[in-house]
């Protein structure tokens, strides 16, 4: 996805019935950041030209609830 500011935008969904287990946020624990930023780093690997900036967004959704959380963590 882009930004209008031409941000490349990798953004992960997570889903969770009920905040008995932390939410859906906090189901993106350190493992799962680093799959994310390693599949991200795979596709830009294969990029063509001058890399974009990129942000890695979460969008949670807590009980029917949907919360964006744009630049939610980066690649280090």
């Amino acid at each position: 996805m882009w930004a209008p500011d031409g941000t490349l935008v990798f953004v992960e969904v997570r889903q969770r019935r009920s905040l008995r287990q932390g939410g859906a946020a906090a189901s993106i624990g350190a493992g799962k950041r680093a799959r994310i930023v390693y599949a991200a780093r795979h596709y830009l690997s294969r990029w063509r030209g001058p890399l974009p900036p990129c942000r890695f967004d979460v969008v949670a959704i807590d009980d029917g609830v949907l919360q964006w959380l744009p630049a939610a963590f980066d690649a280090a």
